[in-house]
């Protein structure tokens, strides 16, 4: 069965826009150059300037800040205070500071990051926590997307929509703001750091962008694999995702239960030293599983008692036709069928191509590959091959909706579109 037989691509383009921007904080580079990360010099000699300005020059300062940058983001002055008080390393002990003052200097102390606007790619989808008032036979979503900006650094935003009863998918309008998320709790473990992050409960979801907060996590929070977990009747949402420091790589988990608040903490492990590993959305015989790649190669099953503890693993899949040879690898979490676990994997063929296929693995036992593609599902067309990363289709998360996967996939890894395929043609291509 061709691809065009059973494969509905959609017109729905998620596009990286260079507009939405947030604040972040802000280190004056360091002279000379050494391993301090924060020159505390120069930051004094910053502070030192702006309490000279006498108080007509600093509210007409403020005032023109003001008018530049507060219709771009919320709460702008209360986020100028913020930073103040994290730089009062930076004041000296024997001056007062008046509040317009305190804000002055805080805006000195952040800049504008443009966090899509290189990229908007590799989304994962899962049902909303909210589905009040959906019409029955659709749903609510909330899709997760990987931003990249300046220098390369990805974080994580969202987006919310619905699945119509045919499968047809339309994303809500996207904020006009965005805004990065407070530091709720901070612990500090040997190996590494547990950090808890929470939004505004009255932003849109759109507006919630998870930017890099521990070092692990500096150069980009990557890839996340978000799935729906129901354990004793309740549902907390899970996401696996590369931290890169710009040095180095580790598997760390995201758990939330609203999508306002939000824990990151590393997972430990043999299994767990490498990227793309994908949780089950429930635990098999009692336990938790995922799937991971250890090696680079192929993929293992792996199951533990603890959810971020992970070693070991058997090898189950292994590259096997031409459009995977170079290795192969999860897009997202197995999806539950009757059938049996739906596994969506990328393979690496000629010139780097990656397709997604799909592997159907027994429901008892994951390890077990009961079909699996000899073509793959999707791959790059030729209006789809051009962009950052070229000859590239991926995706970290597809939904079954009634007898179809709804397939968020990424393109070149520039931009987003969506695709949806009926379950039981789906089936019909896998061989065992």
């Amino acid at each position: 069965m061709s691809q065009g037989t059973f494969l509905n691509r959609q017109a729905l383009y998620l596009r990286p826009d260079p507009a939405r921007v947030v604040v972040r904080p802000f280190k004056p580079a360091t002279e000379p150059r050494d391993l301090n990360p924060t020159d505390k010099t120069r930051a004094n000699h910053i502070v030192d300037r702006v309490v000279a300005l006498d108080p007509e020059a600093t509210a007409s300062q403020l005032a023109e800040v003001l008018e530049n940058f507060q219709g771009r983001h919320r709460n702008l002055l209360e986020t100028f205070e913020a930073r103040a008080a994290e730089m009062e390393e930076a004041f000296s002990p024997h001056v007062e500071f008046t509040r317009v003052q305190r804000q002055l200097i805080g805006a000195y102390f952040m800049n504008e990051y443009s966090f899509e606007a290189a990229a908007l790619f590799n989304p994962s989808i899962v049902t909303h926590p909210d589905q009040f008032d959906v019409p029955d036979g659709e749903r609510r979503f909330v899709l997760s997307l990987r931003s990249v900006g300046e220098g390369h650094v990805s974080s994580l935003t969202f987006r919310s929509g619905t699945i119509a009863a045919n499968g047809s998918v339309t994303i809500d309008p996207t904020a006009r703001l965005a805004a990065i998320p407070k530091v709720t709790k901070w612990i500090a473990r040997p190996e590494g750091d547990d950090v808890e992050v929470s939004f505004h409960p009255d932003t849109d979801i759109s507006e919630r962008v998870i930017f890099p907060v521990t070092e692990a996590q500096s150069n980009g929070i990557e890839d996340a694999r978000f799935v729906e977990f129901v354990e004793e009747g309740r549902t907390t949402y899970y996401a696996t995702f590369t931290a890169y420091s710009g040095r180095a790589i580790r598997s760390e988990l995201i758990e939330t239960t609203d999508f306002i608040t939000f824990r990151m903490a590393p997972l430990r492990g043999d299994a767990a030293r490498n990227k793309g590993m994908a949780l089950f959305p429930r635990r098999i015989d009692g336990k938790f599983a995922m799937i991971g790649r250890q090696d680079n190669e192929n993929l293992y099953l792996i199951r533990s008692d603890d959810l971020y503890a992970w070693e070991g693993g058997i090898a189950f899949l292994k590259p096997k036709y031409p459009w995977e040879f170079v290795q192969i690898g999860t897009c997202g979490s197995p999806i539950e069928l009757e059938a049996g676990w739906l596994l969506l994997t990328h393979g690496v063929g000629p010139v780097r191509k990656y397709s997604i296929g799909a592997v159907l693995l027994d429901k008892h036992d994951p390890s077990k590959v009961l079909a699996r593609s000899r073509e793959p599902l999707v791959r790059p067309q030729p209006s789809e091959r051009e962009g950052y990363v070229p000859n590239v289709v991926y995706t970290c998360g597809a939904i079954c909706h009634n007898d179809q996967i709804v397939l968020p996939y990424a393109i070149s890894d520039s931009y987003s579109n969506f695709a949806t395929i009926k379950v039981d043609a789906l089936l019909k291509t896998l061989e065992g």
